[in-house]
C-alpha cells in the first residue's frame, strides 16, 4: 500500500531527528559531492532495482526540488499567509527533464549553487518569518519551518538510497 502524504512527512521529518534543518541544508552539498566523488557513472546511472531511480536521476531530482523550494521558501516569506503552493508531479518532471541523460556533474553543480543561494536567503530572515505560512495543494498547510524541515529530511533520504547505491554496487565489483 502506498504511502500517504502524512507518512511521507512523518518519515521525512524522522530522518532529521534533533538535527538542525537547515545545518543539515547546508551540509548536504559536499556529502553528496563526497559521496558521488569516487563512484564511475557506470554505477551512477544504474538504478538498484527496476522502477527505482538512479543516483544520476536522483541528483537531477534534488536539483529541481531545490529550484522548486527556492520559490516556494520566497513566495511564503514574501506574501500574506495562506498563499496557494502548488504541488509538482516528480516523476513526470523526471521525464520531461530526461534525468537520465543530464551529466551528474552538471545536477550537482546546480543543486550546489541554488542551495548556497536558499540557505543564505533562510539565515537572512527575521525570526518572524518563520511561522509564516502557504497552502500546499497536497500537503494543506506549511510554515516556513515546515517546508525547511521537510527539504532536509528529503536530502537525507534521498542521500541514503544514493550511499546503498554506491555501496551495493561496489559490494558486487568488490
Amino acid at each position: 500500500m502506498p504511502e500517504t502524504f502524512a507518512e511521507y512527512v512523518q518519515r521525512l521529518r524522522g530522518y532529521l531527528g534533533s538535527k538542525d534543518p537547515l545545518q543539515s541544508m547546508q551540509e548536504t552539498p559536499s556529502t553528496l559531492a563526497n559521496l558521488l566523488h569516487s563512484t564511475s557513472d557506470a554505477v551512477l546511472s544504474h538504478p538498484l532495482a527496476p522502477g527505482k531511480w538512479s543516483a544520476q536521476e536522483i541528483v537531477a531530482h534534488l536539483a529541481d526540488a531545490e529550484l522548486v523550494s527556492g520559490f516556494r521558501f520566497r513566495l511564503i516569506a514574501g506574501s500574506d499567509d495562506g498563499v496557494p503552493i502548488q504541488g509538482y508531479d516528480q516523476d513526470r518532471w523526471a521525464a520531461t527533464g530526461n534525468y537520465r541523460t543530464v551529466p551528474i556533474e552538471q545536477s550537482l553543480q546546480s543543486f550546489t549553487s541554488l542551495r548556497e543561494m536558499n540557505v543564505r536567503f533562510l539565515r537572512s530572515l527575521p525570526a518572524s518569518a518563520w511561522d509564516k505560512y502557504g497552502l500546499h495543494s497536497e500537503r494543506g498547510r506549511e510554515t516556513l519551518r515546515d517546508l525547511m524541515t521537510l527539504l532536509a529530511g528529503h536530502d537525507l533520504n534521498h542521500l541514503s538510497q544514493i550511499k546503498s547505491i554506491v555501496d551495493s554496487k561496489q559490494a558486487v565489483s568488490a
